[in-house]
């Protein structure tokens, strides 16, 4: 199940709904039966812990300045330059 937001567009409640991602969106306002549109929120983030070592942040090449204490070009902190600077 995944938590959708709404917002009405004649009365501007706000409002959630938890719903499987096959069923259809919301169409109609509970409050005023408006039409409804489904807003961008901030949604949910994900960490993966590292073996009890705490939170990483690796780019795609593995190189982790969390775990090893140099970024993928070696350096001690992040550059401006990709991939350090994810």
């Amino acid at each position: 199940m995944i938590t959708y937001e709404y917002e009405c567009e004649s009365c501007g409640f706000r409002f959630e709904r938890r719903k499987a991602i096959t069923e259809e969106a919301m169409e109609t306002c509970p409050e005023c039966g408006g039409k409804v549109h489904q807003v961008i929120s901030g949604g949910s983030g994900f960490m993966i812990k590292d073996g009890g070592r705490g939170y990483v942040n690796q780019t795609s090449n593995g190189c982790s300045l969390a775990t090893s204490g140099r970024t993928c070009c070696g350096r001690a902190e992040r550059c401006s330059k990709p991939p350090c600077e994810a």
